[in-house]
């Protein structure tokens, strides 16, 4: 099971994803009639669970590929110190796993900012909905698309500035030599 999820939601594409969630899962009853209806009778409900699915998927194989990358010496001498499987995870491997997850991250965080703009399939005025009405008023879908794109880019570079912040200030303290 815990192979299927990252398996699934990284082998199927994201807009398949969100029809499901918002189309698919109206179409059962008992879902209809449960709290969690709350949610899914809601657009952006919808587009927050299928886009939080699917990065989820995708971060799984960016954190086992991160723990992998580990040295397996040190898990052992964390056994030699009387450290738990758990404890060892939380207080050495994962903090060391920053530093080949951070990069991965900020990629992962530029795709899901890149898949929001799916939104506007399911009704969502986001920068992509936005787009396309002010193009069926005035015509001028290049304009528009361009500065959308822009848009996008500018978020875009904000998080990859952010997030190569971090990894230089992690990546530092890190630095024995």
């Amino acid at each position: 099971m815990i192979k299927a999820y990252p398996f699934f939601f990284r082998g199927t594409p994201l807009l398949i994803q969100i029809f499901l969630v918002y189309y698919g899962l109206s179409q059962i009853e008992w879902i209809r009639t449960s709290i969690f209806w709350v949610v899914l009778k809601d657009p952006v409900g919808c587009m927050v669970i299928a886009i939080s699915l699917n990065a989820g998927g995708y971060a799984a194989e960016l954190v086992r590929g991160a723990l992998s990358n580990l040295p397996s010496g040190q898990l052992e001498a964390a056994q030699a110190l009387g450290f738990s499987r758990v404890r060892a995870l939380f207080f050495i491997e994962i903090p060391q796993a920053y530093r080949f997850l951070i990069p991965s991250l900020s990629n992962e965080i530029i795709f899901i900012l890149k898949g929001s703009s799916l939104a506007s399939t399911i009704t969502l005025m986001e920068v992509t909905g936005v787009t396309k009405t002010f193009i069926a008023k005035t015509f001028s879908p290049f304009e528009f698309f361009a500065f959308a794109g822009l848009a996008y880019f500018f978020i875009g570079t904000i998080f990859v500035k952010i997030f190569r912040r971090l990894d230089n200030k992690y990546n530092q303290t890190l630095d024995l030599g």
